[in-house]
């Protein structure tokens, strides 16, 4: 009987050991199924946030290329209006020099055929001040189309510093 009241009380504690062991192991089941839930969710969330970033990298550098496309086309709308102006200018320059000289031609066909020296200088008075006047007028003509110039080559460079300064000159949004 002692015997059998051992192999109970060594059965019992064996099975209390089990019953122990497997909660023990129930338990520790749970902890890592748990710890794992967590790593997963913190995973997530971390690949969530990265995803999140890169796409807002990825969108800053596509709106910078286009911001950079939008300045270059701007300089070269600026250069051709800066190149067809100066055309124009030199087309300008080029017909008040061709009817000063025109004035001037008439003036010394003029001279040759005076009588006299009071003619003369008559002629070369009146030469004088319609070059004076002509050339006052052009050079008014002159300045006012080089301003326009000015004005129009660089409306397209002015428009995208106003740009730049309306979109770079706000604070980032957090």
């Amino acid at each position: 009987m002692a015997s059998e009241k051992g192999s109970k009380r060594a059965i019992a504690l064996v099975a209390g050991t089990a019953a122990e062991a497997s909660a023990a192991g129930v338990r520790m089941t749970a902890v890592v199924e748990d710890g794992a839930q967590r790593a997963r969710v913190a995973m997530e969330s971390g690949m969530e946030q990265m995803t999140k970033q890169a796409e807002t990298f990825f969108k800053a550098a596509e709106d910078a290329a286009e911001f950079g496309r939008g300045n270059i086309e701007a300089f070269t709308k600026s250069a051709q209006l800066m190149a067809v102006g100066f055309q124009d200018i030199g087309k300008q320059v080029f017909a008040a020099t061709q009817a000063l000289t025109d004035h001037a031609l008439e003036s010394a066909k003029a001279l040759a055929a005076v009588k006299s020296l009071k003619e003369a200088a008559d002629i070369q008075a009146a030469f004088a001040k319609a070059s004076l006047e002509r050339s006052m007028s052009e050079a008014a003509k002159l300045q006012e189309a080089t301003y326009k110039l000015a004005e129009t080559a660089y409306a397209p460079l002015t428009a995208r510093v106003n740009l730049a300064v309306e979109k770079f000159g706000k604070p980032l949004a957090a």
